[in-house]
């Protein structure tokens, strides 16, 4: 299987989150075409997980992960020289061709790994928490993320908060006669933005993004209410943090914690390079399929944007990485650690 062309073929089937069906039907012939058995997971409507074995191991103790869809908008593949542009060619279809490829190199050596393809993961992780109620009894999950093929000792976590802050409608000539939900929640931000956050020297400091604002009926009326979405990027647990969101809040805003993703110390390999993860994966949700490793080829700073791609180079040296990785973990002489 040629990884560039694979890669290509993947990125041009649109699989934004919720429609990832196209892909899925394509990925399952594809696999039963190369020899593997290949199975369909229903998550929803025609949204299904891709999982596949070879004949002569149905129970790997090594699977190889990660996810078919994409954020939106949709952006048809190319290439140059040295690079693969498209949306989904670093995250995650290039790691894809990457997984599929080394399986197949493996398999020549005649070891055996799995491979699970998961809907949902840039939306809610859905494909991988009904995957997790179907464990095939591996040890070791690999997850395919853009790490720059580094091994991730961490990825951060993630916990989103709505603010709803309540007002009186007035005539915005007379503003004593109301009371501005804008304003109280102008300064309930303030007051968050201000605040101190977590910080780690391995895995560094927790971080605040303010995602939406929206408020307010017209200029000349005084707002009565007022809402804000934000997340933040854990490094630990969240609970010392949501108490001191309310303490800070305080009567400003109503707070609601609508989506945590937990922090993941992750499993190591000793002697390869190594990164923290800033953002999440599905890890958390797939507590059942082994410890988890995360590595792949692509920089997440491409990630999501219009420019985004794939180095060629990055993905044949994927499919090396996780080639040996596998050998590595299966083999008597396996060094995984927990950091």
């Amino acid at each position: 299987m040629d990884v560039v062309a694979f890669t290509r073929q993947l990125v041009d089937i649109e699989s934004i989150s919720g429609r990832e069906g196209r892909l899925g039907d394509f990925l399952g012939d594809q696999l039963h075409r190369l020899g593997f058995n290949a199975a369909t997971f229903p998550v929803e409507a025609d949204r299904n997980n891709i999982w596949a074995t070879w004949p002569e191991d149905e129970h790997p103790a090594v699977v190889f992960s990660t996810h078919m869809d994409t954020v939106p908008p949709f952006i048809p593949s190319s290439e140059d020289r040295t690079r693969i542009y498209g949306r989904g060619a670093c995250d995650a279809k290039g790691i894809i061709a990457a997984q599929v490829r080394a399986a197949e190199c493996l398999h020549a050596e005649g070891v055996h790994v799995g491979l699970l393809f998961l809907v949902g993961e840039e939306r809610d992780s859905l494909g991988a928490k009904v995957a997790n109620h179907q464990p095939p009894g591996s040890k070791f999950l690999i997850n395919g993320e853009p790490t720059e093929n580094r091994i991730a000792l961490a990825s951060k976590g993630a916990l989103r908060v709505e603010l709803t802050a309540r007002g009186r409608m007035a005539h915005s000539a007379y503003p004593e006669l109301g009371d501005s939900a804008i304003d109280k929640l102008i300064e309930a931000l303030n007051r968050l933005r201000a605040m101190q956050l977590p910080s780690h020297p391995e895995i560094g400091t927790c971080t605040l993004n303010i995602g939406i604002i929206e408020g307010g009926r017209a200029p000349n009326v005084i707002a009565d209410c007022a809402k804000a979405q934000l997340l933040y990027r854990l490094i630990g647990p969240a609970d010392e943090l949501r108490q001191s969101i309310r303490q800070t809040v305080r009567e400003l805003a109503e707070v609601a914690f609508v989506l945590e993703i937990p922090f993941q110390r992750l499993r190591t390999v000793e002697g390869l390079p190594t990164m923290v993860a800033a953002f999440t994966t599905d890890i958390p949700a797939l507590s059942a399929w082994g410890a988890p490793l995360l590595v792949g080829p692509g920089s997440i700073h491409v990630a999501h944007t219009e420019d985004e791609y794939v180095d060629k180079m990055a993905l044949a040296e994927a499919v090396e990485l996780y080639s040996a990785l596998a050998r590595r973990l299966v083999g008597s002489g396996a060094s995984v650690g927990q950091r």
